[in-house]
């Protein structure tokens, strides 16, 4: 009998067959700690409830006697680096079992700890990260899968959202959800993203779009654009947009940087202001489909004069200048894997 189990997951929304594996965790161990990915990202159709949502429904389908023994944690994507995301796991881990254990004092206490989930999943690579938990194997229930309760939440207005898929409570609260505002804009940009997609489905092979974004840092401060139109209308985001045909990646950041946010610094001194480049092409960074962007870091030198004025202009409504230490609260606000983005090029300064 193991101590605790570790079942990561993002639970949106939670189903049967999470259920099943709670069930079957708690036959095995003491304690279950439930791990919620995409803690902190903003709202899309493919993450719709935050991490206090995505806990009410899991408690809501547990039976009286368990929810002492079950603790729900949520961790960010951290999407990429394995290696931060690892890390954060264990240290949610850890104080999880220190505060449950508190009222030992300073007696040392060894908890034998293990991870939950199925290696026959290709969802589920991330059990071999973690080789100092012993793993348990636990099958996975046979045609339930979250993408699919999310395509009938959101598909002809919910119409076909299925019962049995669900624990009943979990299905009463799709239902009151599917009546609020903010369903209601979810709605919309999973339709938007539909079509979008559609348009590109006559091609002989599935499309790969080509981004660029602009990470521009001005004496502790980041340059942010927010958005105009779905995708992601309201969430802030970095300066950028597709590129054209006869343009160089490096050209189209500087010129979707100067059109979203009519920054009065001239293109050769954005230009000779670039610091880094990097590629992000998480398969999963957009939903409009396989997206990869080319981000560059413009760094600009401090002048006396104080922050180049900005102002939104093209897809952005707005542009503003962010102090960084604001920034790195603001996970929640960002478009897509922005908030990572940014992170990633902080990390290299």
């Amino acid at each position: 009998m193991l101590d605790y189990l570790v079942f990561i997951g993002r639970f949106q929304p939670f189903h049967l067959g999470h259920l099943q594996v709670v069930k079957a965790a708690l036959e095995r161990a003491g304690k279950l700690i439930v791990i919620c990915g995409s803690a902190r990202q903003a709202r899309n159709p493919r993450n719709p409830w935050t991490v206090p949502e995505r806990e009410a429904m899991l408690r809501s389908a547990l039976p009286a006697e368990m929810q002492d023994r079950v603790f729900v944690v949520g961790c960010s994507d951290r999407m990429y680096n394995d290696q931060q995301w690892v890390t954060e796991v264990q240290s949610l881990v850890d104080k999880v079992i220190a505060v449950d254990n508190a009222s030992l004092g300073s007696r040392e206490a060894q908890f034998k700890v293990g991870i939950v989930g199925s290696s026959r999943s290709k969802h589920t690579y991330y059990l071999d990260l973690f080789p100092q938990w012993l793993r348990v194997e636990v099958p996975e229930m046979i045609g339930i899968h979250a993408s699919q309760v999310r395509r009938n939440l959101f598909a002809q207005g919910g119409v076909g959202l299925c019962a049995d898929k669900l624990p009943a409570p979990v299905y009463q609260h799709l239902q009151l959800f599917r009546q609020s505002e903010i369903y209601a804009n979810l709605e919309a940009e999973w339709c938007f993203v539909q079509d979008y997609r559609k348009a590109w489905s006559t091609c002989p092979h599935p499309p790969t779009f080509v981004t660029v974004d602009a990470v521009v840092i001005h004496s502790g401060h980041i340059l942010l654009v927010r958005r105009k139109n779905l995708p992601g209308r309201g969430l802030w985001a970095l300066p950028g947009g597709f590129i054209n045909q006869d343009e160089l990646v490096k050209d189209a950041v500087i010129r979707e940087l100067r059109e979203e946010t009519r920054l009065k610094v001239p293109a050769p001194v954005l230009a000779g202001s670039i610091r880094s480049s990097r590629v992000f092409d998480h398969p999963h960074r957009s939903l409009r489909g396989r997206t990869i962007t080319h981000a560059f870091l413009i760094e600009l030198t401090p002048t006396g004069e104080g922050l180049p004025k900005v102002r939104g202009g093209d897809d952005a409504d707005r542009a503003k200048w962010v102090p960084l230490f604001e920034f790195n609260r603001m996970e929640a606000e960002l478009f897509e894997d922005h908030f990572y983005i940014v992170n990633w090029f902080l990390g290299q300064i």
